[in-house]
């Protein structure tokens, strides 16, 4: 493979909505040469993002179980959110995993964020608590999980696994009309997404807004409808190196980290332990797909969401996301990882300054959890700017200055 195209396709794959870097080797597992170099048509594919990949290994009498790392121990998130509640949501057949922190005062406004694909609601803990505290408590933050992720419960028979944009969007809006069932009496809301999650709130704002909520703005958080939609077809190989499952929850852990996957080890310590799952489980073993999930597998933890499931709806997440954002009738921020990821609909509305866009340095895919400051500060000044300009002006009297 040409050095031009092994630099294209590393370039292509940066942009990848759902980030998912090669497996990690670890020095007592590595193979030898003949298989590393069987596998170098693969690895070139992953230039720049970690670890090459490699081929998978045999069988599961040949794997050394780890010992689990005290550095990647999980960390509970207590510590993040007020509280974390179980929310029934009747007309979704949902008992949705709702973390939350409430403003101080009635009036204040509450950032609603919606995790990405194979993530959880924790994926924005040291996020959501370093707004409230730079706000002093002037915002509050409630993040949930979403159907077949974290811990979110379907109350139906089985469970559905269509993770359709329009079926994900009918949950959000639902699980806030649970939240707050007088729109009237609400706070206001600013809508954070996080890839898939990005869709999925883009749409929700004229929802919310004909049901009579007060909606402030909505953040996308490193998605692009062109990048993520060309960057699709190479997914499956990113799939086939991701492991299957991990022998502890530290190991999990570590590799997200090791993988620069979530380049915070903190951050990945919280939110970590919500996308896993023992493998021993009844929803691991009555699971079909993912190459993990289900009896026999022989490792102790697997994925919560098994991404490869979720293939036939990755086209309808993001096709039309630009259009969606730029038509929404309240601010509108994009964040960004990196500065080419615009596509062409969204390069014309910056030029036309119908959003604002904002660049976090140093970061992957999930910038959220690798700079949970700098992302915060980003929001509250967005915030701020404008719930100022959502405040209506003081009528001066006869005779003042």
């Amino acid at each position: 493979m040409s050095d031009l195209l092994r630099s294209t396709m590393a370039a292509r794959l940066a942009k990848l909505p759902l980030d998912l870097p090669p497996q990690s080797v670890d020095e007592q597992d590595e193979l030898d040469s003949e298989e590393a170099e069987a596998g170098d048509s693969l690895g070139a594919l992953y230039s720049g993002l970690g670890p090459p990949a490699v081929p998978r290994q045999g069988g599961s009498k040949s794997r050394t179980v780890r010992v689990p790392n005290p550095d990647f121990a999980p960390i509970s998130g207590a510590d993040y959110f007020s509280e974390a509640l179980q929310v029934a949501v009747p007309t979704r057949q949902l008992d949705c995993r709702v973390y939350y922190t409430p403003p101080k005062s009635e009036d204040g406004t509450v950032l609603v964020c919606h995790h990405g694909a194979g993530y959880a609601a924790l994926s924005f803990a040291c996020l959501a608590k370093e707004l409230v505290g730079m706000s002093r408590g002037q915002v509050g933050v409630l993040s949930a999980d979403a159907r077949r992720h974290g811990k979110t419960k379907t109350t139906a028979e089985k469970e559905d696994e269509n993770l359709d944009i329009g079926i994900l969007v009918e949950d959000f809006v639902c699980t806030i009309s649970a939240v707050w069932k007088e729109p009237a009496a609400a706070p206001t809301l600013l809508l954070v997404g996080h890839s898939m999650g990005g869709s999925v709130v883009t749409r929700a704002v004229p929802r919310l807004q004909e049901a009579g909520y007060r909606v402030s703005g909505v953040a996308v958080l490193d998605v692009v409808e062109g990048t993520a939609i060309d960057a699709l077809p190479h997914m499956h190989s990113l799939l086939n190196a991701r492991p299957d499952g991990f022998d502890s929850v530290e190991e999990a852990v570590e590799w997200h980290f090791k993988t620069k996957t979530i380049r915070n080890s903190h951050s990945a310590r919280v939110s970590v332990p919500g996308i896993i799952m023992p493998s021993s489980s009844p929803l691991a073993t009555a699971s079909s797909s993912g190459g993990a999930a289900g009896q026999g597998s022989p490792h102790a933890y697997v994925w919560r969401t098994p991404l490869r499931s979720t293939a036939a709806y990755w086209p309808g997440w993001f096709t039309g996301l630009s259009a969606a954002f730029l038509q929404a009738r309240t601010a509108r921020l994009l964040l960004l990882a990196g500065t080419d990821r615009l596509d062409r609909e969204l390069m014309i509305g910056q030029m036309q300054g119908k959003f604002q866009m904002a660049v976090v340095p140093g970061v992957g895919h999930v910038l959220h959890e690798d700079d949970p400051t700098h992302v915060a500060e980003i929001l509250l000044e967005f915030w701020r700017r404008n719930d100022r300009l959502r405040m209506p002006a003081k009528v001066k009297g006869v005779g003042e200055a």
